[in-house]
């Protein structure tokens, strides 16, 4: 079992946003996520990487619930985002999915105007009183996901007219229209080819003073371009977690410093 260490002095540490203790996770009988503990701290970049099925993905679905949706699946042990228990059964997933934004693998926009893409989550939840309130969110969240200048010329333009690495600037000004205050990213740049890719890290980089953002990546190199923090998954364990410069440059576990020089994925 791993116990996250406490990396830095007391004036470089940041504020834990989210916190782990004890999560197991079961498809059925499989036990795809075993005793992964860790504090992943605000207004940072933290990647999570390991090889195919090493639970990874699993994880950072436990962080929105996405896996309630998974009849065969069960969580077990304690996800906390500002000290307050995620999993609680007072706590309202569709709420939690608005504090906690989520963009996937596949740009996923809706089929409906890049405007109505926007505007959706403030509608749903409330967010705007007026046109006038949704059309200063749209233009804010378009502007945060590095995509109003190409678009808002054409705002009634269908979503999904837009290229790959635009569909997924779009899918992120999505995610953070509704305010979150993390932002998960699970493969966002693996469907895009490189110049796109880099925009979207670029965009990353620029989120993080805003939003606590988790990416699951399988490219270490994009892990060491974009993060800050790092944690290693293997066979459903969490290995090693720590600042990103001493993961890739002296890791801690032997399975670690094998993944990193190709021996195992």
């Amino acid at each position: 079992m791993y116990d996250a260490p406490i990396l830095g002095d007391a004036v470089n540490q940041k504020t834990t946003k989210i916190s782990a203790r004890d999560v197991q996770v079961y498809y059925g009988d499989t036990h795809a996520i075993k005793d992964v503990n860790v504090d992943i701290d605000a207004k940072t970049v933290t990647a999570f990487i390991g090889p195919s099925g090493c639970g990874k993905s699993t994880f950072l679905r436990c962080i929105n619930r996405m896996n309630d949706t998974i009849d065969v699946c069960r969580v077990v042990g304690d996800i906390k985002i500002d000290n307050e228990d995620i999993y609680d059964k007072r706590v309202d997933p569709v709420q939690l999915r608005a504090k906690v934004g989520m963009v996937f693998q596949k740009p996923n926009p809706f089929p409906k105007s890049i405007y109505d893409n926007i505007a959706y989550g403030p509608r749903i939840h409330g967010l705007a009183n007026s046109k006038a309130d949704l059309d200063v969110i749209v233009e804010k969240s378009l502007r945060r996901g590095a995509i109003w200048d190409e678009v808002k010329d054409r705002l009634d333009a269908p979503g999904t007219g837009l290229s790959g690495g635009q569909q997924q600037r779009l899918c992120i000004a999505r995610a953070v229209a509704t305010e979150p205050e993390v932002l998960l990213m699970d493969e966002p740049c693996s469907a895009l080819d490189p110049i796109a890719t880099a925009q979207v890290e670029e965009l990353i980089d620029e989120l993080r003073n805003q939003f606590s953002v988790v990416i699951v990546t399988h490219s270490m190199q994009q892990a060491a371009r974009v993060s800050q923090k790092t944690a290693f998954f293997h066979l459903g364990n969490l290995v090693e977690y720590g600042d990103t410069s001493q993961i890739f440059t002296n890791p801690q576990d032997e399975r670690t410093q094998n993944y990193i020089t190709g021996r195992i994925g």
